[in-house]
């Protein structure tokens, strides 16, 4: 059994798995208005370095949180933005635990956890 065959066969079984086809299709419905994609790569943006600052022990800016936050439920009231968010976080899940999987095998010191993974 090749390794990289295998693995060739598990990336196009991602691409067929159903949490990849509803993310991909949310996706591009969000990249058909330009103006709410660039709000939710902005969203994103800062909701990952607000969590890079708290990751190395940097207290959130109470300001910066509302504002975020404030982002965040108008970007949940829309229904292309809220489809999206929801279908990444499927998706990301399912990743997670094939990561997850992939590193039980290798045992190279790193936490399972760390990836969100849930599944055994």
């Amino acid at each position: 059994m090749n390794v990289y065959d295998q693995a060739h066969q598990l990336a196009a079984a991602v691409r067929e798995s159903e949490e990849f086809k509803q993310f991909d299709r949310a996706k591009k419905e969000l990249e058909a208005n330009p103006q709410l994609d660039q709000a939710l790569k902005d969203f994103m943006n800062r909701q990952f370095e607000m969590q890079a600052e708290q990751m190395i022990g940097k207290e959130p800016d109470a300001d910066a949180f509302q504002q975020l936050q404030q982002l965040s439920a108008v970007l949940m009231s829309d229904p292309s933005a809220a489809n999206y968010l929801q279908c990444q976080m499927r998706f990301s899940v399912m990743m997670a635990d094939v990561y997850k999987i992939l590193g039980e095998v290798s045992d190279m010191g790193i936490d399972p956890s760390m990836f969100g993974g849930n599944r055994e």
